[in-house]
């Protein structure tokens, strides 16, 4: 096995992204030691049960103590207390990272509570499930899946260089972005769906015209696959709102506009507008599944893979 990439990690939070990582870090070898902290006593009895790290902390300044990177893995709406409690006890030249989804709000919240002596590293796994807790993590959850970083201006490069290592032992691909045009591009890719399957449940839960059990009993008609998004935590996904308004507030702008068109064109029977944009939207499904961010199989494949790691 290759050595350790830090001599202590600290993860802050032990949900899907959390757990994962501890997994990965596990079967990789990434750290000498592993600190898990988490502030719910039942969580973090359960990661303990799982041997998920080598030292369990209810307060987060006891996971960070010496530690060489530091993984946030809390809602975004969290970020900036748990970076006001650790701030002062962070270890001199120790990387501080996250893995919210949104990047400006976070940055706001927590770069005023960074030491000067600590490399702050925002980032952003793009990977994930419904679930979440630390029963939910698999250890090959980052493979083949992008990881962006949104390093601030005049950030150590051997810092940057050395968490792209870290994601990339984990399985990720790296990319660098600017905080702001990261917030735009997942406010399309990841935040507007979410936003959207959770209104499509709603909509369904509330129609009174259709009984419950028929939406439950017919779902394989598509509905089913927009609950597995609906499905997922809802702590999370009001911070995402909250935290990324602007963003998400253009994007679904730009949606009601597209739906409005969409709406004319059922209403005054254009079929070859209908046509156009079925096809447009094929290609979109087929370019994803050939960049390998997306695999051609019932349950997007997810069943499988989530299934296998916990065998």
């Amino acid at each position: 096995m290759a050595e350790p990439l830090f001599e202590r990690v600290a993860l802050i939070g032990i949900g899907l992204i959390g757990s994962s990582l501890a997994r990965v870090v596990r079967r990789e070898g990434l750290a000498g030691s592993l600190a898990i902290s988490t502030r719910s006593p039942a969580t973090l009895e359960r990661a303990r049960e799982l041997g998920l790290g080598d030292a369990y902390h209810l307060d987060p300044r006891d996971a960070v103590a010496d530690a060489d990177l530091v993984v946030v893995s809390v809602p975004v709406g969290s970020s900036g207390d748990v970076a006001k409690t650790i701030g002062p006890v962070l270890k001199p030249g120790a990387i501080l990272t996250d893995v919210g989804s949104t990047k400006a709000s976070v940055i706001a919240q927590m770069a005023p509570e960074v030491p000067a002596n600590v490399h702050f590293i925002p980032g952003h796994p793009i990977a994930g499930t419904e679930r979440s807790g630390p029963d939910a993590g698999f250890a090959s959850l980052f493979e083949n899946r992008w990881c962006i970083l949104t390093p601030l201006p005049g950030t150590d490069e051997a810092a940057v260089a050395r968490l792209a290592a870290f994601w990339r032992r984990c399985g990720s691909n790296i990319d660098t972005m600017d905080p702001n045009h990261h917030d735009m591009v997942l406010a399309i890719v990841s935040h507007l769906p979410h936003i959207i399957a959770y209104n499509i449940v709603g909509t369904a839960d509330d129609l009174e015209t259709v009984t419950k059990s028929e939406v439950i009993k017919y779902s394989a008609s598509g509905f089913r696959d927009f609950t597995r998004l609906a499905a997922s935590d809802p702590t999370m996904w009001r911070d995402v709102c909250l935290h990324n308004r602007d963003a998400i507030l253009e994007m679904l702008a730009r949606f009601s506009e597209d739906l409005a068109s969409l709406q004319r064109a059922v209403r005054w029977g254009d079929g070859d507008k209908l046509f156009d944009l079925f096809t447009r939207t094929r290609a979109i499904r087929r370019s994803i599944i050939e960049a390998g961010q997306e695999v051609d199989a019932p349950d997007f494949g997810r069943q499988v893979v989530a299934h296998s790691e916990k065998g």
